[in-house]
């Protein structure tokens, strides 16, 4: 797929560099699997990941990710207690969640909470690297 021409708003690789993004799942194969689907794309790197809430705000002050991806069922610290967390931490880094849950049930608790954006387990991963985008985009102001 081309990528947007500069000054379209959205962001490619050649204008900031590739977007930097910390994995959060408790399932390392998932993890990985994501992963890999986002770096097939040199718009994005995966700069650190981590199995729950509390080990991820460690990662993430570390890295300092443009996005995080974030699952909500997690060990230690749930999903919707990180995004809390990680919100009042660093405003400006854009928050997926990635879950099994269902949006219509799950994406207005997580939006509230500070999520930028709410994609389903099993979506196809050009609809995840798509919203990772423009929520960055976004918290950018571009």
């Amino acid at each position: 797929m081309p990528r947007p021409e500069t000054g379209s708003g959205a962001i490619s690789v050649t204008e900031q560099g590739p977007i930097s993004v910390f994995l959060v799942d408790d399932v390392p194969e998932l993890r990985e699997l994501v992963k890999y689907g986002l770096e097939d794309d040199p718009a994005f790197e995966v700069v650190g990941e981590a199995g729950d809430g509390r080990s991820a705000l460690a990662g993430i002050a570390e890295t300092r990710p443009a996005a995080v991806l974030l699952d909500l069922s997690m060990p230690d610290m749930n999903g919707l207690e990180a995004i809390l967390e990680i919100r009042k931490r660093d405003p400006d880094v854009a928050i997926i969640v990635l879950s099994g849950f269902s949006a219509d049930r799950m994406g207005p608790p997580t939006r509230e909470r500070g999520a930028d954006a709410y994609i389903e387990k099993g979506s196809p991963m050009e609809e995840l690297r798509d919203a990772t985008r423009t929520a960055v985009s976004e918290r950018r102001g571009d």
